[in-house]
């Protein structure tokens, strides 16, 4: 399906908070949705890494790196390997790099924009805690949605009738 959030937020007006206008998709796959786990970190990507690095079927990561376009939260070596851990998506507040290997990556990437420059990695952030950017609060274990229209998270778990 290629435009799923008219759709959802036709069906369902009233179960869908829509995150402001900022967000690019890079990745692989147009349209991709799943069960919200969250990282907040600044400049520093050790926590994607950990995550990216275990089973996340049915999970959208969602990286709330505080607006920072100084450095890349994701690059295609991170996201091949959730990929190949069968994550759905990644969507960044913040940029990401490697931008012509990920979009061949079978996995969906939202980010505010790119920049070559890696993150420092000290291991700081914070795992599965609420995140709040685009006027909307992403709660780890409720449901992101996105495509080329946007993104829009769920309370519950949304299919199309």
């Amino acid at each position: 399906m290629e435009d799923l959030l008219p759709e959802l937020c036709d069906q369902f007006p009233d179960l869908v908070r829509v995150v402001e206008p900022m967000f690019a998709n890079f990745g692989g796959r147009e349209n991709f949705g799943g069960e919200i786990v969250t990282i907040k970190a600044f400049e520093d990507n050790s926590l994607v890494r950990e995550q990216v690095a275990q089973p996340g079927e049915g999970k959208v990561l969602v990286v709330d790196g505080g607006a920072s376009m100084r450095r890349a939260m994701l690059g295609d070596m991170l996201a091949e390997k959730a990929a190949s851990n069968g994550w759905e998506g990644i969507i960044i507040y913040g940029c990401i790099r490697d931008v012509n290997a990920i979009g061949e990556t079978d996995i969906g990437v939202q980010a505010l924009g790119t920049i070559p420059l890696k993150t420092d990695k000290k291991g700081v952030g914070e795992l599965n805690i609420p995140v709040t950017f685009g006027g909307v609060t992403f709660n780890p274990g409720e449901y992101v949605y996105a495509d080329n229209n946007g993104v829009l998270v769920s309370a519950q778990k949304l299919e199309l009738a």
